[in-house]
């Protein structure tokens, strides 16, 4: 699934077409496409894993899903989800959800939930964080109330840099912990964006996907844990669990 940082540099990649009309919509998306056509483009935004194109009074939200992906100026030979049509080029998206948001996005989302932005907000986190002391903190992690635009891999690699099992209680973490998964989750996230503008990004990857922990040079564990039951990788050895809430 593509992560916020994937959804920056997508934001990033379409900015020119921002003040520009739609001239053709098309697809196998369900939306009205209609709709679409000769609508001004307002700005576009970015949302954890979404991808907000803002109309006039009205916008379009991309969100890529699992195996979602993109192309500017150029198409594939898959089926279209949807693809928008502008005067000096196209913008298509595949195998992706599409519907409408009606009104003004700032009401719609609350943007310090966003781990990227300058507006996010780590005070507000924290606080949801102690509002459900009983869920792990791979659940957590992936929680886009909480920490919008982390995905597994930033999961996985955040909490084996600040050495926290994946099943550990949000409630049991002393502060310092809490402190480290906040602030980690935002900073990895913005050096995955370097690293995927770079191309190097599984250059970077400690734990996601490999064998041996670097730290004990013991096997890394791998199981589908918590309620989200997504992959984990983790160091029985250096991976503290926190349990006792």
């Amino acid at each position: 699934m593509p992560e916020g940082p994937s959804i920056v540099i997508l934001k990033e990649q379409a900015a020119r077409f921002a003040g520009q009309t739609i001239l053709r919509a098309e697809g196998n998306s369900k939306v009205a496409k209609t709709r679409l056509v000769g609508e001004r483009v307002v700005a576009l935004r970015s949302f954890g894993k979404q991808f907000p194109i803002e109309l006039g009074g009205f916008s379009i939200r991309i969100h890529l899903l699992m195996f979602g992906s993109y192309r500017i100026d150029e198409r594939k030979e898959t089926p279209l989800r949807l693809a928008l049509g502008f005067a000096d080029g196209e913008l298509n998206f595949y195998a992706c959800s599409v519907r409408y948001l009606e009104g003004d996005l700032d009401d719609l989302y609350d943007w310090r939930a966003d781990v990227m932005p300058e507006q996010c907000d780590p005070a507000l986190a924290r606080r949801k964080l102690r509002a459900m002391p009983g869920v792990p903190v791979c659940d957590a992690l992936l929680d886009q109330d909480v920490f919008a635009g982390v995905g597994n891999i930033i999961k996985n690699e955040v909490l084996f840099d600040i050495r926290v099992h994946p099943l550990s209680k949000n409630g049991a973490l002393p502060a310092r912990k809490l402190r480290e998964l906040l602030d980690e989750a935002r900073q990895y996230s913005f050096e995955v964006l370097e690293w995927k503008k770079a191309l190097v990004l599984r250059k970077h990857w400690l734990v996601h996907n490999k064998s041996v922990c670097p730290r004990d040079h013991v096997p890394f564990q791998r199981a589908y844990l918590g309620r989200t039951h997504r992959r984990s990788f983790f160091c029985e050895c250096c991976q503290k669990k926190y349990l006792r809430v």
